[in-house]
């Protein structure tokens, strides 16, 4: 069995998160955020531009300040990261999730035409003012991470990774090398073909929780956040956590 939590900051999280980039505000996935948070998923992603903010408001209606354990992340400057747009955006998360302290907050890009110092500085304004408890920075390069971490703890970086897509390993290394989380996004994007299918079969297990099981293999900081609208489909993702892989199991979808 994959070690099942992970340390976000000094806050112990389980390995295995929730993507909600198409969560409509429904009283059907209001419920399933219910559900999901009961089943054991460590961490709900979203972010301001998720579903036109859609997914933030039904996170917000179906936890309303109280998450359970779980930590809700979401992230704010896609497209505009000026420090006026992020503030203005923190503020507005605050109130569709419906919370006084953001668990995790990113810098969901950085922006071409602001210096990444000046965007994650406004988070930690408002980390320091106590409304995020944890920065994260997404999408971004080692080079980019360095930067961010001059002026605000970093405590997870959100990267594309998967399988079949490994440009940011050497995020993956620094992050484990200095205990910050790494969430894959689209992780599932990959299913690692004619290997990953025999490697299944032995385990009793889908592609997708093979998939899973390598990534939490990869580094003993990853957590990632495969998204679905299904109860029955999360739980089959957070069984990946029981999924050990040999040496050379690994060896052989790496």
């Amino acid at each position: 069995m994959a070690n099942a939590k992970v340390s976000l900051g000094e806050t112990p999280v389980a390995r295995i998160g929730l993507g909600t980039n198409r969560l409509a505000d429904t009283p059907e996935n209001v419920a399933f955020i219910r559900e999901a948070v009961a089943a054991g998923v460590g961490m709900i992603d979203t972010a301001h531009v998720y579903a036109g903010g859609e997914s933030e408001a039904t996170i917000g209606a179906a936890l309303s300040g109280s998450s359970g354990g779980c930590v809700v992340a979401t992230k704010g400057g896609y497209g505009d990261a000026r420090p006026d747009v992020l503030g203005g955006q923190i503020e507005e998360s605050l109130r569709r999730l419906q919370t006084e302290i953001i668990g995790l907050y990113y810098l969901h890009k950085p922006d071409p035409g602001t210096p990444i110092e000046e965007s994650v500085g406004v988070i930690e304004e408002h980390r320091q003012r106590g409304s995020i408890r944890y920065i994260g920075v997404s999408n971004v390069s080692l080079v980019e991470v360095e930067r961010a971490r001059s002026v605000a703890p970093i405590a997870a970086v959100q990267n594309h990774y998967n399988l079949g897509e490994r440009s940011a390993d050497d995020v993956v290394d620094f992050c484990a090398r200095n205990d910050v989380v790494f969430v894959p996004y689209f992780p599932l994007r990959e299913k690692g073909g004619p290997a990953a299918a025999g490697i299944a079969k032995r385990h009793g297990a889908t592609a997708h929780q093979i998939s899973l099981a390598w990534l939490l293999r990869r580094s003993p900081t990853t957590l990632p956040i495969p998204g679905t609208l299904s109860i029955e489909h999360l739980r089959e993702n957070l069984a990946a956590l029981e999924i050990k892989l040999s040496d050379e199991e690994f060896e052989a979808l790496r």
